[in-house]
């Protein structure tokens, strides 16, 4: 189903339409998403905040000023910012009192050896990489970008993210779970 019809769906408030959006470009958003808060579960109220802003704006997108996935990019990414901003006034995010030894119940995800594992990484991978998870394009997006069959690049993902799982042990839960949200 093309996204026009889809779109024409949710202007006339079908759900189930808003559930196909949610299928298909929920995981690039939630990358994106992320990469601003770099906090998940903050991320994860985001993305729902994003697709509620859909549901509620899309009578105002407007097909011939750009592609759907751009609109819904914009609307994730300031929805973000402005939960980064409010998140850095409003809600402690330190010593949470109730937690003794808070490195004993979660994991941070130490992004700079993270980089460092990327860049060891052959190009194709790197770029892949770079396009679903920080640049936030869907597989579709990202194959046509680079040239290559969906299938042959969903194989780079598989190959790269394989290779991180081995390099770097700790912060690879975060991409798997990515990667299942984008299927």
């Amino acid at each position: 189903m093309e996204d026009t019809e889809v779109i024409q769906r949710i202007i006339n408030k079908d759900k189930d339409a808003l559930y196909l959006l949610y299928d298909k470009y929920s995981g690039a958003l939630f990358g994106v998403i992320l990469r601003i808060c770099q906090n998940q579960v903050l991320a994860e109220d985001v993305l729902q905040e994003t697709f509620v802003k859909i549901w509620e704006k899309m009578g105002s997108y407007n097909p011939d000023k750009g592609r759907f996935y751009t609109w819904a990019y914009r609307i994730a990414k300031n929805t973000a910012l402005n939960a980064v901003r409010k998140s850095d006034r409003l809600i402690q995010n330190e010593d949470l009192g109730v937690l003794k030894d808070k490195n004993a119940t979660e994991s941070e995800v130490d992004f700079q050896k993270l980089n460092g594992a990327i860049s060891r990484l052959e190009p194709h991978h790197q770029e892949a990489i770079s396009l679903i998870y920080f640049r936030g394009y869907t597989h579709r997006e990202a194959n046509e970008e680079m040239g290559v069959p969906l299938g042959t690049f969903k194989s780079y993902i598989r190959q790269a993210l394989q290779l991180l799982r081995e390099s770097y042990k700790i912060g690879i839960v975060l991409f798997w779970w990515v990667t299942e949200v984008i299927g």
